[in-house]
């Protein structure tokens, strides 16, 4: 149960010395990724910037000796500060707080076993999500890379005023933006194009596949320096084009609970009202960033060949948020992006981390105040670059071509995200929820004519369809010239509830009152079992269908293969 709980009790007494050179290469590539987009995370989360570095090294800790896949990362990504914009109202102590709730409720959902509730999301709301929140936050970006101010964070009023003001677009943040967004793309191309050199290549081949795969791999950490390079060069020299990050606060942020109240101008915010302020959040933030987490592990799992506990993560991830609470950080989830720079650097165990999380440690101790040329148009093209490929255009043809249904929910979760993030994925989910209930409710039900009605469900029977069943049978059965008695294939039943109890002895007696019989074939025994205790009148039951063709539904003592039929037990029927 201990190393079901600690992971790394599997992993840590065998650690060997060759696993180390690759956990700390793979840990400095992550920490070279993981502190220019901390900063520019915490922008689209609407906070002061330091928060972002504040949120990016407790998950890296906890999840080395609690995670269970070597390859995931935890840290801000751009789907949990775009929610975080929404949901903690650009306070940070909103958002800490937002952390530390969201960490309790994940730790109870892992304790309880609930990751199951997960499965409840569809791969349609999913995208739809991601695809929107893609562009809502490449949009939200883009008045950085045209150097505007004051321009409203609500997404359609953010469209029609940047277009409005277009003409004080300052040219040197727009060039500044537009050039690293080049470099950017043309170093995703590169990396993801650089052939892997044979062992039998020359040194110096090697050696430079090395540094394009590093320069590639670091492409958010160089382009973030030369940026800040050129800023402080206009800087030095009188002049400056181009709107800077500014003054980062230095030191490592106090390790203390989080604030339960907020000071206002017109008094205390208390507990309570912040709780209620966050609505809908605390369970979309917790839910989704574990959808995050999850997601991603399972990619790299199945790839690497390992498997994932959901609420063994769900457990990593509440504590990783609690504790990350401590240091004013606001939640996390796992990253796709640095959780693929990881695995491509060859990490052997989750101890990576800790050399990602040392690295955000010694940037916040040691080198804040050379954030302060970062210009803000080169952090707007970090997250440009990160989220684009989040957006999905070929799942709306594959959903066109696979099943047109699930283009419902898809299309109502990206459409009314660009109101409400939260809006759009609790109609997403309550669309998918409802597409579900009528598939149960409504069962495909296939009718055969021959000298007996044979119905065939073509899935499990719940209560919901057992009126649709009901109308189906008698309404074929007497529309029949003439009509024809009827032989109920249950092979696809499973299990049954009262209600259809209920309404299979109504139908038994509907038939019965126009002189037909109902004979049932192919139940399954927990099925058989419950509708002889419900001592059904008129009940017949045949192992299969080609005997309950050959009887044809006589009374029982009539034909050569004889059905069950109801015991002596009391019914369970209401009289």
């Amino acid at each position: 149960a201990v190393r079901r709980r600690l992971p790394a009790l599997r992993w840590l007494p065998r650690y060997s010395p060759a696993w180390l050179q690759l956990d700390a290469m793979a840990g400095l590539s992550v920490g070279l990724t993981a502190v220019p987009q901390a900063l520019a995370y915490a922008e689209v989360a609407g906070l002061p910037l330091q928060y972002g570095l504040y949120s990016s090294f407790m998950g890296c800790f906890v999840y080395c000796f609690l995670g269970t896949a070597k390859d995931v990362t935890l840290g801000p990504t751009a789907i949990m500060s775009l929610l975080v914009s929404s949901y903690a109202f650009h306070e940070p102590v909103y958002a800490v707080l937002l952390a530390f709730l969201s960490g309790c409720i994940q730790l109870a959902m892992g304790l309880l076993h609930l990751g199951f509730l997960l499965d409840f999301i569809s791969c349609p709301v999913i995208k739809g999500f991601t695809s929107a929140a893609s562009i809502t936050i490449s949009l939200n970006q883009v008045k950085n890379i045209l150097g505007l101010q004051g321009i409203p964070r609500q997404f359609f009023l953010q469209v029609y005023e940047m277009l409005w003001r277009i003409g004080e677009t300052r040219a040197g943040d727009a060039v500044m933006g537009v050039a690293c967004l080049a470099v950017l793309a043309g170093l995703r191309a590169m990396k993801s194009r650089l052939p892997r050199p044979a062992r039998a290549e020359p040194l110096a081949a090697r050696v430079s596949y090395l540094i394009v795969w590093t320069a590639a791999t670091a492409r958010n950490a160089l382009v973030v320096l030369f940026a800040g390079l050129v800023a402080y060069s206009f800087q030095v020299m009188g002049s400056q084009p181009l709107t800077l990050t500014g003054s980062i606060p230095q030191g490592l942020p106090a390790f203390r609970l989080p604030r339960f109240s907020m000071a206002a101008p017109n008094g205390t915010i208390p507990f309570g009202s912040m709780v209620e302020d966050m609505g809908v959040g605390l369970a979309v933030v917790p839910l989704m960033g574990l959808l995050e987490t999850v997601a991603i592990a399972k990619a790299f799992a199945s790839q690497n060949d390992y498997r994932i506990d959901p609420n063994q993560e769900l457990l990593a991830l509440g504590f990783a948020n609690i504790l990350g609470s401590f240091v004013s950080s606001y939640p996390i989830t796992g990253s796709f992006g640095r959780t693929a720079v990881n695995a491509q650097s060859g990490v052997c165990t989750p101890a990576g981390g800790l050399i990602t999380g040392a690295l955000v440690l010694l940037s916040l101790a040691y080198l804040t105040s050379l954030f302060y040329y970062i210009p803000k148009a080169a952090l707007a093209a970090v997250i440009i670059s990160a989220v684009v490929p989040m957006f999905d255009a070929g799942i709306f043809r594959t959903l066109w071509r696979v099943k047109r249904l699930d283009l419902v929910p898809l299309c109502v979760t990206f459409l009314l995200c660009f109101w409400e993030v939260q809006y759009g994925i609790v109609a997403g989910v309550l669309v998918s929820g409802i597409l579900l209930l009528y598939s149960i409710a409504r069962p495909p039900v296939k009718v055969s004519e021959g000298d007996m009605l044979l119905v065939q469900l073509g899935s499990s029977l719940h209560f919901p369809a057992i009126e649709c069943l009901r109308d189906t049978v008698c309404s074929q059965a007497l529309a029949a010239s003439p009509p024809r008695s009827v032989i109920l294939d249950c092979c696809h039943i499973s299990s049954i509830d009262y209600t259809v109890v209920v309404g299979l002895a109504e139908l038994l007696q509907e038939l019965r009152k126009h002189g037909l019989s109902l004979a049932f074939c192919s139940l399954q025994e927990p099925v058989l079992r419950v509708l002889l205790a419900a001592d059904l009148e008129g009940f017949q039951h045949f192992p299969s269908r080609e005997e309950a063709e050959q009887c044809g539904g006589a009374e029982p003592g009539r034909c050569r293969t004889a059905p069950f039929t109801s015991t002596d037990e009391s019914s369970l029927l209401p009289a």
